[in-house]
């Protein structure tokens, strides 16, 4: 039996009529791989920062010992960090949303702190920026930083999902 010769343009294996179909489906793995590698620069820049913040935390913890409420935001920093990249490696739905939900405890717990610090209290008492010590604003600093790459972070994870979840009908 001779095999056909592909007309050109046309993959093999098709009738021509599925055209539209794969085309739907293209732009979505697209969709899929942009917001993967944005993921990725974005979990990329969050372990830099992870690290950063570690650091800040070893030299304080030299002059004021452990704030409790930092190293457990670094600490849930780094959890979701490891659980995006596998996430995101792995295209696991599971894992994007657990990502989703550290990120969003890291977030409260940073707020937290920036609301219980002594800045929070002292700044709009003296209305002094002299009183403000270097690591405090260096601190707050971070920890703002922080949230908003858990904020880009989550956008990004939220978009990926709709992107990798199938259309629903109904």
């Amino acid at each position: 039996m001779q095999q056909r010769k592909p007309v050109a343009g046309r993959p093999s294996g098709t009738d021509g009529f599925d055209y539209s179909y794969r085309m739907v489906v293209d732009s979505r793995y697209t969709k899929v791989a942009k917001g993967k590698s944005r993921l990725k620069s974005i979990l990329t820049t969050q372990g830099v920062f992870q690290v950063i913040g570690s650091l800040l935390v070893v030299l304080a913890s030299r002059d004021k010992g452990f704030d409790n409420l930092v190293v457990v935001y670094v600490s849930i920093g780094f959890i979701s960090l490891l659980i995006g990249e596998l996430g995101r490696r792995r295209s696991q739905v599971n894992l994007l949303r657990l990502f989703l939900s550290l990120s969003a405890i890291g977030i409260v717990v940073a707020t937290a702190h920036v609301v219980w610090s002594d800045l929070f209290f002292k700044l709009p008492k003296t209305q002094d920026f002299s009183s403000i010590t270097s690591y405090e604003l260096g601190e707050t600093v971070y920890i703002l930083l922080g949230v908003l790459l858990h904020v880009l972070a989550i956008i990004t994870a939220v978009v990926l999902l709709q992107n990798m979840s199938p259309k629903r009908t109904t």
